[in-house]
């Protein structure tokens, strides 16, 4: 009877070992003979990056828990953050959850979306709405919540800039476990479902908003980026972007998130990491700053170019208004205007 493959010798002929030792000698000096220093230094860089992914994260992590269950079969869910003053009733996050409950395809898409609450009030109020998934953001050292951040935050406060940071270190955490995503702001409306229409090519890394758009959609440079709203997958460009980004802010005093995203673009950074972006067309991602001329085609609304919270909802208010007169007048064929943000420029005087 022949030998079967478990019923092998304890112990295998010399003349094999050498033989095999030599093949085992022959491949490590071909590869190290054909290697470059620079591609073993990119080599190193991703190996770092998701070595860090899969050590830093155990598969019981809480954050691990609460994407895993926000998430689509893809790896793939939507982000957004808040603290108390975006929380409280009748202000910014019942506007966001009304935006996708009325709007066209968006309310499948709630259940995908993981709350990212940045202060125990925040949290227990997302909680108390129900049916929501919420995070609690916890603090660099482990505690929980970041309860110096609860009340509102105005644009450009020191405050301000601090969340803004917390939240990127958080997205980078997410991007490490291994999760793509689209991050919007919270005084963004969801009026139509954005996933088809970001027009997703395999192989890209960053598809951004901006304020203004300038018609070339590959011009990330000349294109003022907005990080109120973006998709971003998973991977060791980005990973590796978000972490430069992150560290970027020791040497940025007083600059906020998205000032020294657009000025490390500017500096070559997109092109160095190897990350693919792309510029959101303000056509069918429109904010404030750049009002759509075609309201049938627009996803989103930001409110951008505003300072405080007060005049947002105000003139959230106003495009939800809008947009449930667009729905109510499109079988008719009506076209309907976007309404002036009054309250939002009003917001700066």
């Amino acid at each position: 009877m022949g030998m079967r493959i478990f019923d092998r010798p304890e112990h295998c002929t010399l003349s094999r070992v050498v033989a095999l030792s030599a093949v085992c000698l022959v491949v490590v000096i071909c590869t190290y003979a054909t290697s470059s220093p620079a591609g073993d230094a990119r080599k190193e860089q991703k190996y770092n990056i998701w070595r860090r992914r899969s050590s830093v994260f155990a598969p019981d992590d809480d954050l691990e828990v609460a994407l895993r269950g926000a998430a689509f079969a893809n790896r793939t869910l939507i982000l957004t953050v808040l603290n108390e003053a975006y929380a409280e009733e009748d202000g910014l996050l019942d506007l966001f959850l009304q935006s996708m409950r009325e709007g066209d395809g968006t309310a499948q898409l709630v259940d995908h979306v993981l709350f990212v609450a940045m202060d125990r009030q925040a949290f227990r109020r997302c909680r108390s709405l129900g049916g929501l998934r919420c995070y609690l953001l916890r603090q660099s050292g482990g505690a929980e919540g970041n309860d110096d951040l609860a009340s509102e935050q105005l644009y450009m406060s020191d405050g301000f800039i601090r969340m803004m940071w917390r939240r990127i270190r958080f997205l980078g955490d997410v991007l490490k476990n291994g999760y793509s995503f689209i991050f919007t702001d919270m005084d963004v409306m969801w009026l139509r479902n954005p996933f088809p229409r970001l027009d997703l090519v395999d192989g890209e890394d960053l598809l951004i908003s901006c304020d203004k758009f300038n018609g070339e959609a590959r011009d990330y440079v000349g294109n003022e980026l907005n990080t109120g709203f973006f998709f971003v997958s998973s991977s060791g460009r980005t990973a590796a972007l978000f972490d430069e980004w992150h560290a970027a802010r020791r040497s940025s005093p007083g600059m906020k998130e998205q000032d020294v995203l657009n000025a490390m673009k500017r500096r070559g950074a997109f092109r160095r990491l190897g990350v693919r972006a792309r510029v959101l067309d303000t056509a069918r991602f429109s904010g404030f700053c750049q009002d759509s001329r075609d309201a049938a085609r627009v996803a989103t609304v930001h409110a951008n170019c505003c300072r405080t919270k007060r005049a947002k909802v105000a003139d959230l208010r106003a495009v939800l208004r809008a947009a449930r007169r667009m729905n109510s007048t499109a079988a008719a064929g009506l076209r309907v205007r976007w309404p002036a943000h009054t309250e939002c420029v009003r917001s700066w005087a």
